[in-house]
């Protein structure tokens, strides 16, 4: 029988604990909390076969090892698993920088062994009460490599990642710690100094804060994320961020240029560039400037899910301008994501669709 641990149990391992029990219930899970009461949970709900001390040596049964507490927590726990892991056993992380992971497993005598994990999903909300067996569905899955993980060993990784529906993408970790330092990273970075530059520059009676909507809120609304995991990811994956950093800094510089000297060709040129890169974006279709009518909405990947929700909108006379899978839902806010024509129309369906039960969000 397969066994797979856990060593924490919030939003992301909850949700892997429950997505695997939902594909594989004859799979033994097993898992440790620092919070006792989230075992308790877990156990009752059906999640988890049995709740694990500190440090116990149950987590040798294991045939994966799901680490799921911040970075520097998961990192102290190498040498008690390094001694009781199966030869065969993966290991495994869900944190969203994975070169100093990486990096101390390999110190750990771990690199053949462990495989970085980072599911694109996630949102503002924390613990295994918010967990879900859906929360990975269709969501892009990273599994990072090192020089000396063996193809077999992905290859297990990747079926298990596979089997809960979400979707692997295997990389190095310096190449994972690029990419999302350039698409999600710097994007925290931009939205907060962009809104203490705002606070900075308000007038006395805070005109700017009290109009403020639209694009602003639409840039600025991951700014609402936990201080302390960002700094964090800040000094964790530092190099790669001040990478992308850098060549944005120069694009503002670039800008100011421009706007200085009234350039009016380099302005549209930049603009045009940024709006052809962002209409090629999968899933969404306009840019921030127009006003988007959207819900988003929960729902499991099964056949004929999209096709209910569609019918009951066409059943009540409300049209649908797009519709679409969210694969990266790293603070997003559901798993299927509507677009309407106007607020009538998505005011209308949201109470369809919350009287069916669905669970339903909309973007302010």
């Amino acid at each position: 029988m397969t066994c797979i641990g856990f060593i924490g149990l919030g939003l992301i391992g909850g949700s892997l604990a429950r997505s695997i029990r939902k594909f594989h219930p004859d799979f033994r899970l097993v898992a440790y909390s620092h919070t006792p009461s989230t075992l308790i949970q877990a156990q009752e709900a059906g999640v988890i076969d049995d709740a694990l001390e500190q440090n116990d040596p149950g987590f040798g049964d294991c045939d994966f090892i799901f680490l799921c507490a911040p970075v520097q927590t998961n990192i102290t726990y190498f040498p008690f698993l390094r001694s009781v892991m199966k030869p065969d056993c993966i290991l495994t992380d869900v944190g969203s920088v994975k070169g100093e992971t990486t990096d101390a497993a390999i110190r750990a005598g771990l690199s053949t062994r462990f495989i970085g994990g980072h599911p694109m999903a996630g949102t503002e909300k924390t613990g295994f009460s918010n967990s879900s067996d859906y929360l990975l569905e269709n969501a892009y899955y990273f599994i990072t490599t090192n020089s000396e993980t063996s193809p077999e060993m992905v290859r297990r990784y990747s079926d298990l990642i596979s089997s809960i529906r979400a979707l692997p993408i295997v990389v190095s970790a310096a190449e994972h710690d690029y990419i999302v330092a350039g698409v999600s990273h710097l994007e925290h970075i931009v939205a907060s100094s962009l809104v203490n530059t705002v606070k900075s520059i308000d007038t006395a009676d805070e005109k700017m804060k009290l109009v403020a909507a639209g694009g602003f809120r639409d840039i600025t609304r991951i700014a609402s994320s936990s201080p302390v995991m960002w700094q964090q990811i800040c000094l964790t994956n530092r190099d790669e961020i001040l990478k992308v950093l850098d060549r944005y800094m120069h694009f503002l510089s670039d800008f100011r240029t421009m706007i200085e000297q009234q350039d009016s060709d380099g302005l549209y040129r930049t603009f045009s560039s940024s709006k052809d890169y962002r209409d090629s974006i999968d899933d969404i279709r306009s840019g921030a400037v127009p006003r988007q009518y959207l819900l988003y909405v929960d729902i499991y990947d099964e056949p004929g899910g999209i096709a209910t929700i569609t019918t009951l909108l066409a059943m009540n006379r409300i049209s649908i301008k797009n519709i679409g899978i969210i694969h990266n839902r790293e603070f997003e806010e559901g798993v299927l994501r509507i677009e309407f024509y106007n607020e009538e129309s998505r005011r209308a369906a949201e109470d369809i669709l919350k009287k069916r039960n669905y669970n339903v969000r909309k973007k302010v």
